[in-house]
């Protein structure tokens, strides 16, 4: 009998070796992600701004009550309060899928406070106190010089990471070399390793949207479409670097803007961290789901992203971004800067809860 898939995203899950998790925790966008074959999800700042815009009318009510039991929090602790309890509501729908898969899938990510980027142990304590919340939580470190540090420790500490804020081949190996340097620390202790399932997010998409930057920029004129394929050209050479070294990290692709961030890694045994309005768009096209993961990048467009960006060949080669020059590379700066403006705007909202307007009925 022939087997009739649901969906492209479901046949992609079932007959290749690629996962997908849903890039938000709202349970209506998740439940949607489930059905169609996803085994985890992620959230931010940015996200849960949105959720609360989404589906406001299921954290009002619990946002005063927090606040109410809390007469001495300030907006920062009733936020985080708010966070944690989205994060534990989706990491409660992804449980049948955590059991099913004996731990291996089935994890919802929780980002660590984005202003905490430059200290290594506010992430880590953050991390480990995130890794109580649920059997199933996930945590999201940013791919920063103090990151790598948390990403090590708290990999030691037994935490399940999803490295973050995170766009070129030398970021992704630097976790997945931090992550060898935390699990051989517990196996020298006699800890467990195999559990753990370590992921290394490559935001491919946003690093599309910096070179389109430096085009209008600097002036740069390419063939339209050539950008396009910057995340992409990243994200398979880095695959080749994991499969080559044996990481124990997984490669993660984020931040869609088009179907090739789908189409062109399908059949790597990675993770596509897809947003919901990308998954309906997917599902509805016509777009074959083929194993597309080793096919090269067009050589006419590689060779011209090497010659015309000086930023993609530093995203692109294994070296070209040392440690240090990660919290200033141009898609960190601006990723950073944008999850804390969605942070401080969600700790607004909480403001407007704890001392609502009066000047408006």
């Amino acid at each position: 009998m022939t087997q009739t898939f649901k969906s492209p995203l479901h046949q992609t899950v079932t007959t290749t070796a690629t996962d997908y998790w849903n890039d938000s925790c709202s349970i209506e966008e998740l439940t949607y992600a489930i059905s169609h074959g996803a085994v985890g999800a992620t959230t931010n700042p940015t996200i849960v701004l949105a959720v609360l815009k989404k589906e406001g009318h299921l954290w009002r009510d619990r946002i005063r009550q927090i606040i109410a039991d809390h007469p001495t929090w300030s907006e920062d602790q009733v936020a985080w309060r708010l966070i944690e309890e989205m994060a534990v509501k989706g990491a409660a729908l992804l449980q049948p899928i955590f059991e099913r898969e004996g731990g291996r899938k089935g994890r919802l990510s929780i980002q660590t406070n984005p202003t905490f980027y430059r200290d290594a142990e506010a992430i880590t304590a953050q991390a480990v106190s995130f890794a109580t919340l649920a059997p199933n939580m996930q945590v999201k470190i940013p791919v920063t010089a103090a990151g790598v540090a948390a990403i090590e420790e708290a990999t030691y500490q037994g935490v399940h990471i999803n490295a973050t804020v995170s766009f070129s081949v030398p970021q992704v190996i630097a976790v997945a070399e931090a992550v060898e340097r935390g699990l051989k620390r517990r196996e020298a202790e006699g800890l467990p390793t195999a559990d753990l399932t370590p992921v290394a997010t490559m935001m491919i998409g946003r690093l599309d949207d910096w070179l389109h930057v430096l085009e209008k920029r600097d002036q740069i004129v390419v063939a339209p479409g050539v950008v396009d394929w910057a995340g992409v050209a990243c994200f398979k050479r880095a695959y080749a670097h994991f499969q080559q070294r044996g990481y124990r990290t997984r490669l993660l692709a984020a931040a869609y803007r088009h179907h090739l961030h789908w189409s062109e890694l399908i059949g790597g045994d990675v993770v596509l961290t897809i947003p919901y309005d990308w998954q309906v768009l997917f599902n509805g096209s016509d777009v074959a789901v083929t194993e597309r993961i080793a096919n090269p990048v067009p050589p006419d467009v590689l060779t011209t992203l090497l010659a015309k960006f000086p930023d993609f060949k530093r995203a692109y080669e294994p070296e070209g971004l040392a440690v240090q020059e990660f919290d200033t590379f141009g898609p960190t700066v601006r990723t950073l800067r944008a999850f804390i403006a969605s942070y401080r705007d969600l700790t607004g909202v909480i403001r407007d809860a704890m001392l609502p307007n009066p000047d408006v009925k």
